[in-house]
């Protein structure tokens, strides 16, 4: 009846599959992985990379529990079971546990000590929650270097301080250092042998690294197509690739991501195809298959959403400081403003896809393109402005007229928006008013950092439409990662973490790495139960 016998079966090679697997083998399991796709390391591999852990050993204190919880509350609100207030509980204080867990295995974490919270506001918010894995020497991958999905994203020992701090590498001291040392770093990386990767590339790398170190199979280009249960309803295991059965004795664990590329799915929960940023390989089969057996789903019409830029050739370009720096504002289709263009990028999809314009323009003063990085733009703005994603104009007027908003409005919305940078107050939407705002804002504009009037032309339009880092709604799990039925009693034997459950953030973003860390913590609490299975 089967090909193959582990004790734990996990599918994905994201972060909530590698920590599951991890911790299952660290509990002296037999564990394999199977990965859909040719290359392993999944959305997050091509992501920040960052973690909003709160009460993380490295705060010294300053966190506690309670003081996360409240903020959590205050933040997500009450969303049902995705998000209860058991699941909650679990995730802040499995923090330190995993924290400490893989940095004893050889993770070496660093903090983003500046970056805050995204409602800094709310009760419970602080900063400094947010942590990354430090760059990873990739040469230590050895042959599993070749299959490595970091390579599609930046091949360099990037971390979140740097991108921060390298948006304005031209218009702040702070900026230029930071700039300085990122160069300085990878010159040393090429100088000492080494091959560095940071953000998502370095946190993947390093969890590969200890599936190597523990003597982990990894079988890629080999996907999940259906679940195997008894007569009493446990799931045993599952039929992967051409149809191995594999026999699972103490569980399943599914963390083969959401569903962001499946335009099927989008479209029938969503409304839009989407403009997703994930992995290829997101196409939402774990998903559908737990179904088949009896899974309840929640969250299904959300997404971690936030602004991108199409770039014309299927992929988009995720934006972040962009929207948030100065001299810059952004509008819909009629030439209104709609939200804080320095909101949380959550808020800001949120926010786009209610207002029903796709796309948006986010409309730029001669000053933001000359001060600010524009990823988008690194490649060169030829393809984009013949595609009509960019387009410029000597006058607000002319540019209105290239965009086809009528002249007057447009201009009564710039002008409205100038009143506010120069009293350095937004009446309409608040832009500039919280820590969270500022961190992505330039100090050096008076008398608030994101806000700069626009008025020196030329003046750019760049297409904004509602992209996505993946899908927040999956499989419904409780606090130990164990995959619910439509009754709400837990499946024996199967498990699900990251992108496949419905997100315990709810249909927010709390902080700088609320995607990833839920993906580790659940991962690690479902790779211990099932490996604690008899």
């Amino acid at each position: 009846m089967w090909d193959r016998e582990v004790d734990v079966l996990v599918v994905g090679t994201g972060a909530a599959g590698m920590t599951a697997a991890i911790a299952a083998a660290d509990s002296g399991a037999e564990v394999l992985i199977v990965e859909s796709t040719a290359k392993w390391g999944g959305t997050t591999a091509l992501s920040g990379g960052g973690l909003w852990m709160p009460t993380h050993p490295a705060m010294g204190g300053t966190d506690s529990v309670d003081k996360a919880l409240t903020y959590m509350a205050a933040a997500i609100g009450d969303v049902g079971p995705a998000s209860s207030p058991e699941r909650r509980r679990a995730f802040v204080e499995t923090v330190p546990e995993v924290y400490t867990f893989l940095e004893r295995l050889g993770v070496r974490w660093t903090v983003a000590k500046e970056y805050p919270d995204y409602y800094p506001d709310r009760p419970g918010g602080m900063t400094g929650r947010g942590i990354e894995a430090e760059p990873f020497d990739t040469r230590r991958l050895g042959d599993w270097f070749a299959s490595f999905r970091g390579r599609d994203s930046i091949p360099a020992p990037l971390k979140t301080d740097d991108v921060w701090l390298l948006s304005r590498a031209w218009s702040t001291t702070g900026g230029f250092r930071r700039g300085a040392r990122f160069v300085f770093r990878t010159i040393w990386g090429l100088v000492s042998g080494k091959r560095l990767f940071g953000i998502g590339g370095a946190l993947t790398a390093n969890l590969m690294s200890v599936l190597l170190e523990q003597g982990v199979e990894v079988r890629l280009s080999t996907p999940l197509t259906g679940l195997v249960r008894d007569d009493d309803g446990v799931v045993t295991g599952a039929i992967v690739g051409d149809g191995t059965r594999i026999r699972a004795r103490r569980g399943v664990i599914l963390g083969g991501g959401g569903f962001a590329q499946n335009p099927q799915w989008r479209k029938e929960h969503h409304g839009i195809t989407g403009y997703s940023s994930a992995a290829d390989g997101d196409l939402g089969d774990p998903i559908r298959i737990a179904r088949e057996v009896g899974a309840e789903v929640a969250l299904m019409d959300d997404a971690w959403w936030g602004a991108s830029v199409p770039l014309g050739d299927g992929h988009h370009q995720f934006v972040l400081s962009e929207r948030s720096m100065p001299y810059s504002i952004v509008v819909d289709q009629t030439g209104d403003r709609f939200t804080n263009e320095s909101a949380s990028y959550i808020d800001f999809g949120h926010a786009l896809l209610q207002r029903d314009t796709i796309p948006a323009w986010l409309i730029l003063d001669t000053r933001h393109r000359r001060r600010y990085l524009f990823n988008a733009f690194l490649q060169g703005t030829k393809k984009l402005r013949a595609a009509g994603i960019v387009r410029s104009a000597a006058t607000i007027e002319e540019l209105a007229g290239v965009l086809d908003i009528e002249p007057g409005r447009l201009r009564a919305t710039v002008e409205r928006f100038n009143g506010f940078a120069r009293r350095g107050v937004d009446e309409d939407f608040g832009r500039g008013r919280t820590i969270y705002d500022n961190y992505y804002g330039d100090p050096t504009v008076k008398p608030n950092p994101n806000l700069g009037t626009i008025e020196k032309g030329p003046f750019t339009a760049v297409q904004l439409v509602p992209g996505d880092l993946g899908t927040k709604g999956g499989l419904l799990t409780d606090a130990a990662g164990r995959v619910l039925d439509v009754s709400g009693a837990v499946i024996p034997g199967l498990y699900a973490a990251g992108n496949t459950s419905a997100s315990v953030m709810g249909r927010t973003y709390p902080g700088p790495g609320s995607t990833i860390a839920p993906a580790v913590v659940f991962g690690y609490l479902a790779g211990r139960d099932a490996a604690s299975k008899s």
